[in-house]
Order: structure tokens, then C-alpha cells, then sequence
């Protein structure tokens, strides 16, 4: 048995990480993958912190509980880095990728992060200029698929396009796309 990729988002209620781990499954599972996407949260409020989930492989995954030792950490609000234990349980040589303005170098050596390899990309920046909104998962998720060979960025435009089409206007759509993109093109790391 093929152990899964398995990713772990830390956000806030608001900030789409809930959106973020649906999506990265959606688009896997288009790829031929078998993969799983799902949230965990306490109290449902805005602001709250969450945990989204994913795992993916190229065999049927029957785990269904939370992921204490990923491989891939994401986080979408950089304040969780001080108030969470976003990096508990990650795996030697794992990645982190962090919502921030940051260089990685300085995140990394704020933190005892041993041998994680670690991404910055300014994802809130990239959200407010691009969609008008401080929701940074659709940059995280382009952040993400820059950082890892997970998925190409049109695979993931098919499944956004599809997803946002029949809840957003064009203009909300092609926002997030262009978020995507470019959060693909200036992740630092």
C-alpha cells in the first residue's frame, strides 16, 4: 500500500481553507488520483482558527481521520504561526508554505524548524489587488501546486472555473484565476 500525500491548511474561519482542501481534491481526482478533502473546526465563526485536510494517492485511501504528520503544511494567516502548533507533527524534510510578506530565511530562523523547507508568498497582498477581498486560499493554492508536483495550474483553472462559475460573476472568477497565477509566479523559497 502507497502511503498518501497528506497536507495539512490552518486558517481562520473567512479565509477559504475549508474551500482551499475541497478544491486541491477536486482537482486531483480530475488527475486520476484517489484523494480526500475535508475540514476540521471547533466553534463555526469567522475568524476561529481551522484546519482543512487532504490526502492523495494514486491507490484507494481509507483513512479517515485528521492528519497529525504531514508532509505539507499550509498556512493562511501568519499570526497562527504564534498562537498555533501549525508545524506539530511535520514530517522530516517537509514543507511549509506560509501566507506572509516575509522572506522564508527570516521565518526560519524565528522558528525551530530543523530540516522544513519553507515557502513565503504575500497571498493576502495578492487576494486584496486581485479580488478586492482578503481570501488567500486560491493564491495559497497557487503558491502550493508552484511548490510541489501535485498539479498543473490549468488543471486547477478547470476545476476553479467550474466550481466559481455558477456562485460568482466572471469579474469574481477571473480575480481568483488571476490570484492564482499569480501567487504561482512570485511564491519566494
Amino acid at each position: 500500500m502507497v502511503k498518501p500525500l497528506e497536507i495539512r491548511w490552518h486558517g481562520r474561519g473567512g479565509q477559504g481553507a475549508k474551500t482551499a482542501a475541497f478544491l486541491l481534491a477536486e482537482a486531483m481526482i480530475e488527475q486520476g488520483k484517489f484523494a480526500q478533502g475535508f475540514p476540521d473546526y471547533g466553534p463555526e465563526r469567522m475568524g476561529a482558527p481551522i484546519r482543512g485536510y487532504n490526502r492523495i494517492s494514486s491507490e484507494p485511501v481509507n483513512l479517515h481521520c485528521d492528519i497529525e504528520n504531514p508532509e505539507i503544511v499550509i498556512v493562511l494567516d501568519p499570526t497562527l504561526l504564534s498562537s498555533e502548533k501549525v508545524t506539530s507533527g511535520l514530517a522530516s524534510g517537509g514543507k511549509l508554505l506560509v501566507n506572509s510578506p516575509e522572506d522564508p530565511e527570516e521565518l526560519k530562523a524565528r522558528g525551530d524548524l530543523g530540516d522544513t523547507t519553507v515557502y513565503t508568498v504575500d497571498a493576502t497582498k495578492i487576494a486584496l489587488e486581485e479580488i478586492g477581498r482578503a481570501i488567500p486560499n486560491l493564491p495559497m493554492i497557487g503558491a502550493l501546486l508552484k511548490v510541489s508536483d501535485l498539479a498543473d495550474i490549468e488543471s486547477m483553472t478547470r476545476v476553479v472555473s467550474k466550481k466559481f462559475e455558477s456562485k460568482f460573476s466572471r469579474e469574481v472568477v477571473e480575480g481568483n484565476l488571476k490570484a492564482m497565477r499569480r501567487a504561482y509566479e512570485e511564491v519566494r523559497g
